[in-house]
């Protein structure tokens, strides 16, 4: 039996594997996201994913992961003692994770919160502006991504107190970008460059990017177990289930949709899937798992293909249909399925009849859904007190790589 505060080598092996896994999926999404634009933008969305990594990174050893993971005020926000990560060393937290070193611990989670503002570019890809968007995104780490960690997975986290599970950020990652990417969408719908989509640019990076984001999604999810244990392996085999499901799933849909299947529509579909076992992975069964892919597969293409017809929402690359409706998804799924057999933590939830999950979970989705379009608005509004956040008509002719960075992607310049 571990003491509280006795490191396991196979646990601290696994999760700085994890870690390095999960820092993968952001330039993950750089090319995933890359691929689908026009080459005159190409370098402009791959930079503004990356640049995440500086700032967002910067934030989280400054202050970020104090206010996640410090004393708690209330269940609310966490406090200063962590700042810098002054206490944060090679000794265990047992609160946190009891067999690795903290600071891999703050390390691993520093992985999540830099990812998912990246995850938000999508949603203006083509039409934002590099300087604004350092800014607002800073802001966002500190205003929406650290309270809700700290709500979800914190000790003293009021949701977390109600019982809701989030296994590895269904709320905390994938929800919080996806309703904040439907603001900004919703917030820019005028905005130079919202025009429709011209030919991507290379959809070899979109399958790349997808490549990407699943390997590293295994350090994602598996990694959240926290230790190379059973619950790791369960929540890799439930990972790789609901992303093949929701890959053929998607494919499927395409084909009667839009009477042809297509590679891009595969990945999305397979990210999708990903998105919505995120928060049950370490809480159901693999066949479970299955059925959640299979079914957020059809709901998310349908879902997307109605808001680009039906509305004027200015989501460029479905970021609010791919990773807020997903999200949504897994986390209610969770409050169905969760099984105390599968995760002695959970409780078992509404298909076996027990309902004590159910409220928390539509309370948690509800606030941190609200919280998070709320508090993008202000942030974006306040960020437009002092500069344009969106480019201006040349910018969008001639390309935001060329005016903003000078760099451009060969196929760019072969063509001139």
């Amino acid at each position: 039996m571990l003491t509280p505060a006795t490191i396991d080598t196979g646990d601290t092996s696994w999760m700085l594997i994890s870690t390095a896994l999960v820092l993968l999926m952001t330039p993950g999404v750089a090319f995933f996201y890359a691929g689908m634009v026009r080459a005159k933008n190409a370098v402009s969305t791959i930079f503004q994913n990356v640049i995440a990594v500086g700032v967002v990174g910067v934030l989280w050893v400054v202050v970020g992961y104090s206010l996640a993971f410090s004393g708690d005020l209330g269940g609310v926000i966490g406090n200063f003692d962590k700042a810098f990560f002054q206490g944060v060393g090679q000794v265990p937290e047992p609160a946190l994770a009891a067999t690795i070193p903290e600071v891999l611990f703050a390390l691993f989670q520093g992985m999540f919160a830099v990812i998912t503002p990246a995850l938000i570019t999508g949603a203006f890809a083509e039409r934002m502006r590099f300087f604004p968007w350092i800014a607002i995104m800073g802001l966002w780490s500190l205003v929406v991504y650290a309270p809700v960690a700290h709500w979800v997975w914190a000790p003293g986290g009021f949701i977390r107190a109600w019982g809701a599970l989030d296994f590895a950020g269904g709320m905390v990652v994938h929800m919080t970008a996806g309703f904040s990417a439907l603001v900004f969408a919703l917030m820019e719908r005028h905005s130079t460059g919202t025009q429709a989509l011209g030919r991507p640019y290379d959809l070899g990076l979109v399958a790349l990017g997808t490549a990407l984001l699943f390997f590293g999604w295994f350090g994602f999810n598996a990694g959240s177990a926290l230790g190379a244990n059973g619950l790791a392996a369960q929540a890799a085999a439930t990972t790789f289930a609901a992303g093949a499901g929701a890959l053929v799933s998607w494919t499927l849909a395409d084909s009667f949709l839009l009477g042809r299947p297509t590679i891009m529509g595969a990945c999305v579909g397979l990210v999708a899937g990903l998105v919505a076992i995120t928060p049950a992975a370490g809480f159901v069964s693999v066949g479970v798992a299955l059925f959640i892919g299979v079914i957020t597969g059809f709901v998310c293409n349908i879902v997307i293909a109605f808001l680009k017809k039906k509305t004027r929402l200015a989501d460029t690359l479905d970021v609010f249909g791919c990773h807020g409706v997903a999200g949504t998804l897994g986390t209610l799924f969770t409050a169905l399925f969760a099984s105390s057999a599968i995760n002695s933590a959970a409780v078992d939830g509404l298909a076996s009849g027990n309902t004590a999950l159910l409220l928390p979970h539509l309370g948690a989705t509800a606030i941190v859904a609200a919280y998070s379009m709320g508090a993008t608005w202000f942030i974006v509004k306040f960020v437009r007190l002092f500069t344009p956040v969106t480019i201006d008509e040349h910018t969008a002719l001639l390309g935001i790589d060329r005016v903003h960075h000078g760099e451009q992607v060969s196929s760019v310049l072969d063509s001139r």
